[in-house]
Protein backbone atom coordinates (compact mmCIF):
# COMPACT_ATOMS: atom_id res chain seq x y z
CA UNK A 1 0.00 0.00 0.00
CA UNK A 2 2.86 2.36 1.12
CA UNK A 3 4.84 1.89 -2.66
CA UNK A 4 1.31 2.76 -4.56
CA UNK A 5 1.00 5.66 -2.28
CA UNK A 6 4.62 6.86 -3.66
CA UNK A 7 4.35 5.44 -6.70
CA UNK A 8 0.97 7.52 -7.15
CA UNK A 9 3.23 10.95 -5.48
CA UNK A 10 5.48 10.04 -7.73
CA UNK A 11 3.39 9.96 -11.04
CA UNK A 12 1.54 13.42 -9.70
CA UNK A 13 4.77 15.25 -9.54
CA UNK A 14 6.34 13.95 -12.78
CA UNK A 15 2.96 15.59 -14.24
CA UNK A 16 2.87 18.86 -12.68
CA UNK A 17 7.09 19.03 -14.26
CA UNK A 18 5.92 18.11 -17.34
CA UNK A 19 2.82 20.48 -17.08
CA UNK A 20 5.54 23.53 -15.73
CA UNK A 21 8.00 22.82 -18.68
CA UNK A 22 5.29 22.91 -21.26
CA UNK A 23 3.98 25.95 -19.94
CA UNK A 24 7.34 27.56 -20.03
CA UNK A 25 7.65 27.03 -23.37
CA UNK A 26 4.06 28.69 -24.31
CA UNK A 27 5.98 31.58 -22.13
CA UNK A 28 9.03 31.79 -23.98
CA UNK A 29 7.34 31.31 -27.46
CA UNK A 30 4.30 33.64 -26.90
CA UNK A 31 7.20 36.54 -25.62
CA UNK A 32 9.45 36.13 -28.55
CA UNK A 33 10.39 39.33 -29.38
CA UNK A 34 9.41 41.08 -33.21
CA UNK A 35 12.66 40.98 -34.82
CA UNK A 36 13.29 41.81 -38.55
CA UNK A 37 16.77 40.54 -40.40
CA UNK A 38 17.86 39.88 -43.47
CA UNK A 39 19.96 37.08 -45.20
CA UNK A 40 21.60 40.07 -48.00
CA UNK A 41 23.32 41.66 -44.91
CA UNK A 42 23.63 41.60 -41.03
CA UNK A 43 22.32 44.42 -38.68
CA UNK A 44 25.54 46.70 -38.30
CA UNK A 45 27.48 45.76 -41.57
CA UNK A 46 28.08 46.95 -45.26
CA UNK A 47 25.66 45.81 -47.66
CA UNK A 48 26.77 44.40 -50.79
CA UNK A 49 27.41 46.81 -54.33
CA UNK A 50 24.21 45.75 -55.47
CA UNK A 51 21.66 47.38 -53.55
CA UNK A 52 23.35 50.17 -54.29
CA UNK A 53 20.97 52.41 -56.59
CA UNK A 54 21.82 52.81 -60.42
CA UNK A 55 21.26 55.71 -63.02
CA UNK A 56 18.11 55.49 -65.31
CA UNK A 57 18.42 56.08 -68.85
CA UNK A 58 18.01 59.37 -70.21
CA UNK A 59 18.06 60.61 -66.57
CA UNK A 60 20.90 62.99 -65.23
CA UNK A 61 23.44 60.40 -64.03
CA UNK A 62 24.60 60.63 -60.69
CA UNK A 63 28.40 59.07 -59.78
CA UNK A 64 27.02 57.77 -56.47
CA UNK A 65 24.83 55.30 -58.09
CA UNK A 66 26.69 51.96 -58.64
CA UNK A 67 24.61 49.43 -58.17
CA UNK A 68 21.86 47.55 -59.54
CA UNK A 69 18.90 48.68 -57.43
CA UNK A 70 18.55 44.93 -55.65
CA UNK A 71 16.45 45.07 -52.51
CA UNK A 72 17.46 43.09 -50.08
CA UNK A 73 15.86 40.24 -48.83
CA UNK A 74 13.81 40.67 -45.59
CA UNK A 75 12.43 38.65 -43.10
CA UNK A 76 10.33 39.50 -40.18
CA UNK A 77 8.74 37.22 -37.00
CA UNK A 78 7.32 37.61 -33.91
CA UNK A 79 4.63 40.03 -34.86
CA UNK A 80 2.36 41.63 -31.39
CA UNK A 81 -0.88 40.05 -30.93
CA UNK A 82 -4.01 42.28 -32.97
CA UNK A 83 -1.41 42.63 -35.96
CA UNK A 84 -3.31 43.09 -39.19
CA UNK A 85 -0.62 44.53 -41.66
CA UNK A 86 2.55 45.83 -41.93
CA UNK A 87 4.84 48.74 -43.05
CA UNK A 88 7.76 48.89 -44.06
CA UNK A 89 10.33 51.38 -44.47
CA UNK A 90 13.94 52.62 -45.18
CA UNK A 91 15.59 55.79 -44.11
CA UNK A 92 19.00 57.44 -44.54
CA UNK A 93 19.24 59.50 -41.46
CA UNK A 94 22.54 61.17 -43.13
CA UNK A 95 21.22 62.16 -46.31
CA UNK A 96 20.72 65.81 -47.65
CA UNK A 97 22.85 66.72 -45.13
CA UNK A 98 21.23 64.83 -42.22
CA UNK A 99 17.32 66.20 -43.11
CA UNK A 100 17.57 62.25 -43.99
CA UNK A 101 16.58 60.61 -47.63
CA UNK A 102 13.25 58.09 -46.97
CA UNK A 103 14.56 55.30 -49.87
CA UNK A 104 11.47 53.14 -49.52
CA UNK A 105 7.46 53.43 -47.92
CA UNK A 106 5.64 50.62 -48.29
CA UNK A 107 2.37 49.60 -46.09
CA UNK A 108 -0.97 47.51 -46.26
CA UNK A 109 1.37 44.13 -46.40
CA UNK A 110 -0.92 41.22 -45.25
CA UNK A 111 -0.45 39.52 -41.73
CA UNK A 112 -0.16 36.60 -43.83
CA UNK A 113 3.23 37.80 -45.39
CA UNK A 114 6.33 37.37 -43.38
CA UNK A 115 9.56 38.00 -46.03
CA UNK A 116 10.41 39.42 -49.39
CA UNK A 117 13.03 37.75 -51.51
CA UNK A 118 16.09 39.77 -52.70
CA UNK A 119 15.30 42.30 -55.65
CA UNK A 120 11.38 40.99 -54.74
CA UNK A 121 10.60 45.36 -54.11
CA UNK A 122 12.88 46.69 -56.40
CA UNK A 123 9.54 47.08 -58.50
CA UNK A 124 5.44 47.31 -57.40
CA UNK A 125 3.89 44.21 -56.06
CA UNK A 126 0.46 43.19 -54.98
CA UNK A 127 1.70 42.37 -51.68
CA UNK A 128 2.09 46.17 -50.70
CA UNK A 129 1.02 49.54 -50.97
CA UNK A 130 3.80 51.91 -52.52
CA UNK A 131 4.06 54.84 -50.44
CA UNK A 132 5.85 57.75 -51.92
CA UNK A 133 9.94 58.01 -51.08
CA UNK A 134 12.29 61.02 -51.22
CA UNK A 135 12.96 60.30 -55.30
CA UNK A 136 9.07 59.98 -55.91
CA UNK A 137 8.74 56.66 -56.82
CA UNK A 138 6.31 54.01 -54.65
CA UNK A 139 9.21 50.96 -54.25
CA UNK A 140 12.54 50.65 -52.91
CA UNK A 141 15.10 52.86 -53.92
CA UNK A 142 18.39 51.96 -53.37
CA UNK A 143 21.59 54.29 -51.95
CA UNK A 144 23.46 56.49 -53.80
CA UNK A 145 25.99 57.13 -50.95
CA UNK A 146 29.22 59.86 -51.60
CA UNK A 147 32.27 59.07 -50.59
CA UNK A 148 33.48 59.31 -46.74
CA UNK A 149 32.31 57.97 -44.40
CA UNK A 150 29.52 55.01 -44.90
CA UNK A 151 25.51 56.15 -44.28
CA UNK A 152 23.17 54.46 -42.23
CA UNK A 153 20.80 52.44 -43.86
CA UNK A 154 17.47 52.01 -41.38
CA UNK A 155 15.06 49.65 -42.31
CA UNK A 156 11.74 49.51 -39.97
CA UNK A 157 9.14 46.56 -40.26
CA UNK A 158 5.83 47.76 -38.16
CA UNK A 159 2.95 46.31 -36.98
CA UNK A 160 -0.01 47.48 -37.37
CA UNK A 161 -4.08 47.57 -36.98
CA UNK A 162 -4.94 48.63 -39.91
CA UNK A 163 -6.57 46.38 -42.77
CA UNK A 164 -4.37 45.51 -45.96
CA UNK A 165 -5.93 47.93 -48.20
CA UNK A 166 -7.32 51.04 -45.39
CA UNK A 167 -4.29 53.50 -46.13
CA UNK A 168 -4.25 54.68 -49.83
CA UNK A 169 -1.13 54.47 -51.75
CA UNK A 170 1.02 57.51 -52.07
CA UNK A 171 1.64 58.72 -48.49
CA UNK A 172 5.10 59.97 -47.90
CA UNK A 173 6.75 58.44 -44.68
CA UNK A 174 5.67 61.78 -42.56
CA UNK A 175 2.23 60.95 -43.84
CA UNK A 176 2.25 57.42 -42.72
CA UNK A 177 3.25 58.04 -39.61
CA UNK A 178 0.21 60.63 -39.07
CA UNK A 179 -2.02 57.73 -40.01
CA UNK A 180 -0.18 55.40 -37.43
CA UNK A 181 0.09 57.26 -34.45
CA UNK A 182 -2.22 60.72 -34.70
CA UNK A 183 -1.80 63.57 -31.77
CA UNK A 184 -4.18 62.57 -29.00
CA UNK A 185 -5.85 59.77 -30.64
CA UNK A 186 -4.78 55.84 -30.21
CA UNK A 187 -2.04 54.82 -32.14
CA UNK A 188 -2.84 51.68 -34.88
CA UNK A 189 1.15 50.68 -34.87
CA UNK A 190 1.41 47.79 -32.17
CA UNK A 191 5.20 47.72 -32.23
CA UNK A 192 8.34 47.63 -34.33
CA UNK A 193 11.63 47.04 -35.31
CA UNK A 194 14.73 47.63 -37.35
CA UNK A 195 17.87 46.24 -39.12
CA UNK A 196 21.03 48.69 -40.08
CA UNK A 197 22.73 48.33 -43.40
CA UNK A 198 25.90 50.43 -43.75
CA UNK A 199 26.88 51.57 -47.23
CA UNK A 200 29.18 53.90 -48.55
CA UNK A 201 30.40 54.10 -52.61
CA UNK A 202 33.12 51.77 -52.65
Amino acid sequence: MLAQRQSKLLLAAGGVVLASWALSDFVYAAAAPFKLTSTTFKDGTMMPKKVANMNQPGANPNPNCVGENVSPQLSWSGAPEGTKSFALTMVDPEGRGGLGVFHWVAYGIPANVTSFAEGEVSKTSDKYIGGKSTQGVPNYSGPCTPPGSPHHYTFRIIATDLDPKELQPGMTLPELEAKLGPPGQPSHAKGAAGLVGLFVKP
